[in-house]
């Protein structure tokens, strides 16, 4: 029987300390709240107990990030899209920040298995001075278990609704986007890291965004695969094309760091949960 899960994340200051409370139905949790950065930053684990999402599965998470809070999301292990007999598995997750409120959004990749059939949406809404930054990984079927992504298909849609929507259809029968240099070239992660404002960042603020993930891109070995952008004043990208998970991953979190440290005035300071 297909899965329903439901979950709303509220973040709120309370007495100068950002607090995180949570509903849900289904298999959505969230993990005890930690401060390794002090009261003003709340880190939280998102836990999906059965690990993945089958054919009429649908995950619908949500979180509110209140005036002046800053939470910290991420998860324990990948989100699996598994073989589907025909329907699809859908992760719905809105994000919406209130006024200078800051969200991080880091969930481990999405692992897309062959003759998967699935879609994975993910909606922001920031309100003036709000902040947020975020990823998507996704990687295509499982190589080193001699398990490749050759029939399925997966449709991954980014939204902050009137300034910025990506949205890709990756069918593993269209080898012409799957092979082509001006597609995947043949690679199987694709991974993006955004950096987006509910007030137009000025010249100066957006010019350091860039040039932060430039500078540390062009050290790594993804100089080739990796770029830059800014599609609009509220919106910084990252994306990168890597052959698995890891070296895609490790380059977002650099770059992550880096922005922290440029925009945000903060350390690397990295989730509890990444290290165990």
């Amino acid at each position: 029987m297909p899965w329903h899960a439901r979950l709303q994340l509220n973040y709120t200051v309370e007495n100068a300390r950002t607090v995180a409370r949570f509903e849900h139905s289904g298999p959505l949790r969230i993990l005890q709240s930690l401060y390794p950065e002090g009261d003003a930053i709340c880190h939280n684990v998102l836990v999906h107990p059965p690990g993945g999402l089958v054919g009429g599965d649908t995950l619908d998470i949500s979180a509110t990030v209140g005036p002046g809070a800053h939470g910290l999301v991420t998860t324990p292990g990948a989100t699996r899209f598994y073989r589907s007999a025909g329907a699809r598995a859908l992760q719905h997750t809105h994000l919406t920040l209130e006024d200078n409120a800051r969200l991080e959004w880091l969930p481990l990749e999405a692992l897309c298995y062959n003759a998967c059939h699935a879609e994975n949406h993910l909606t922001l809404k920031l309100a003036p001075g709000a902040e947020c930054m975020g990823w998507d990984v996704t990687a295509l079927g499982l190589p080193h278990a001699g398990q490749p992504f050759e029939t399925g298909r997966f449709v991954q849609h980014i939204e902050v609704p009137g300034q910025w929507l990506e949205r890709g259809v990756i069918d593993a029968a269209d080898h012409r986007l799957l092979q082509s240099p001006l597609g995947l070239a043949g690679e199987r992660c694709i991974a993006s890291l955004f950096f987006v404002t509910g007030t137009p960042l000025d010249k100066a603020r957006r010019d350091t965004a860039l040039d932060a993930a430039r500078a540390v891109t062009d050290a790594h070995a993804f100089r080739a695969t990796a770029g830059a952008t800014s599609p609009n004043g509220q919106v910084v990208v990252l994306r990168a094309l890597a052959p698995q998970v890891e070296p895609a991953m490790q380059l977002l979190k650099q770059v992550r760091a880096a922005w922290r440290a440029a925009l945000w005035q903060l350390g690397a300071e990295p989730p509890r949960i990444w290290s165990t």
